[in-house]
């Protein structure tokens, strides 16, 4: 029996050890081709003049349809951020998703809103709208609000992709502020390079505690709130690090639901948003590139690393577990609709690489954190602990865990530098210090709940509580 234990115990620590070391691998790989991505974006992005692309009556239309439920303490002022985005030809789709508030009659009452005579071409499957609103005052002449029953955000995006008019799409989530300019840099890849482009995404940032006034962002600041604090750490990690070097490896596989652009026709042939998964953002990507892919259509996915889109990340690990946990079995759902994809090389990169990537580090790493963590326990009520592997190992995971959060910071300040103040900087250092000990393990819970949830067959998406965003001065 001991000598069973002891190769069990040598094998464990050998596949443990090499999980690590792979992940690792990964890790500085993406770092480094998004710090080549970053400096050929910077580079480029020198000799483009935004300017023009606004002069010119050539510019292609952008519909931007954001899905809103229950929104009553901020969609005024996040449709007056969304109306005031600087673009020649865009129109404002706001899709009340049968809510049981008085969001609906807030965007009335604000924006002298009546019903309209438009005509809705069902291109994709969505619950019927109710009633179409325009405004009678011109200064608002690109809004439409669409009035349906629920049916969830995919249900909405997709009655909103029906009534859309413009050849790009741009999907936001309705408590998003975007850069005025957001459009006109995110619409660039659309019109330039030999091979198409069917979808952008950008950068998402934390906006709790940052000072915004008329739906405007006007100063950047670090949130108050400590769960907030991690929430920067992790996106700018997400996005600069991550899906910024997926996007030069030509192996991006999720555009944020939070801010995207995709080519409307493109959208509607794959099919439109799925509504039996709650990761509808994830897995119409896939399905636009499994589309391209198997109609032997060259198309590229392009990342713009400018932080664009500012949104209220959750203030509470209540709030936040509900998200993560639905993000989560939105993952589990897109890799097994589409399975076909694993290590196929038919789909290159997307099948040989990005797949599996998903699978063992995003999806299974929970499960393996929690299996090495019984692991060791159990090993240790028997008395055969290996302390110097077990320290090691964590000393090694600890230190590459806070030089990746120190370089992504770096990352932020050397590219785009939004935190002015070095004060703010040092918080972010401080909070890569503690992140491994009191936020990655909820981090972790919160993807075991999700593996559980899905095997219950859970649906729902839970309520995202938002406070809302509030008016402070200057410090």
């Amino acid at each position: 029996m001991k000598d069973f234990l002891n190769h069990f115990t040598w094998f464990f620590d050998g596949a443990i050890l090499f999980y690590v070391i792979l992940i690792i691998s990964s890790y500085l790989l993406l770092a480094y081709y998004s710090a080549k991505a970053l400096i050929e974006y910077l580079r480029v992005s020198t000799f483009i003049n935004p300017h023009e692309l606004m002069a010119s009556p050539l510019s292609p239309s952008v519909s931007l349809i954001a899905p809103a439920y229950n929104e009553a303490n901020t969609i005024v002022e996040n449709v007056r951020s969304l109306l005031a985005i600087q673009y020649p030809q865009l129109e404002v789709i706001i899709v009340n998703d049968g809510s049981k508030d008085n969001t609906l009659q807030l965007l009335i009452d604000a924006y002298d809103l009546v019903p309209s005579n438009q005509l809705v071409h069902y291109q994709i499957k969505a619950k019927e709208i109710k009633t179409i609103y325009k405004s009678t005052k011109p200064v608002y002449e690109n809004l439409r609000v669409i009035d349906k029953a629920n049916g969830g955000k995919a249900d909405a995006l997709n009655c909103g992709l029906n009534v859309a008019a413009s050849q790009y799409i741009a999907c936001i989530d309705v408590d998003c502020v975007l850069a005025q300019d957001a459009i006109i840099k995110m619409i660039q890849p659309f019109l330039s390079g030999s091979t198409p482009c069917i979808a952008t995404g950008g950068v998402i940032r934390i906006a709790n505690s940052c000072i915004i006034e008329d739906g405007r962002l006007i100063d950047v600041v670090i949130p108050d709130n400590l769960l907030a604090r991690f929430q920067v750490l992790e996106y700018i990690r997400a996005f600069l690090m991550g899906r910024m070097g997926w996007s030069k490896a030509d192996g991006l596989l999720l555009i944020s639901g939070a801010f995207g652009i995709f080519d409307k026709e493109i959208a509607i042939n794959a099919g439109g948003y799925d509504h039996n998964t709650v990761g509808e953002d994830m897995e119409l990507i896939v399905r636009m590139r499994r589309y391209m892919i198997e109609n032997k259509r060259k198309y590229r996915v392009e990342f713009i690393p400018d932080p664009l889109c500012w949104t209220e990340a959750p203030s509470t690990y209540k709030v936040l577990g509900r998200q993560r946990n639905r993000w989560m079995r939105g993952t589990i759902e897109t890799l097994l609709q589409h399975k076909v994809m694993f290590f196929n090389p038919k789909y290159k990169v997307l099948g040989m690489l990005s797949y599996p990537y998903w699978l063992f580090f995003e999806w299974l790493a929970p499960i393996i954190e929690i299996v090495g963590l019984l692991y060791f326990l159990i090993l240790l009520m028997l008395g055969q602990p290996n302390y110097i592997f077990s320290l090691s190992l964590f000393a090694l995971v600890y230190a590459f865990a806070i030089f990746m959060s120190t370089l992504a910071i770096l990352f932020d300040e050397y590219t785009f530098h939004q935190y002015k103040k070095k004060r703010d900087v040092f918080r972010l250092l401080l909070v890569a210090l503690i992140e491994p000990f009191i936020h990655h393990p909820m981090v972790v819970r919160w993807g075991i709940q999700g593996n559980i949830d899905f095997l219950k067959g859970k649906k729902s998406w839970g309520d995202m509580t938002r406070t809302g965003f509030t008016k402070k001065e200057k410090k």
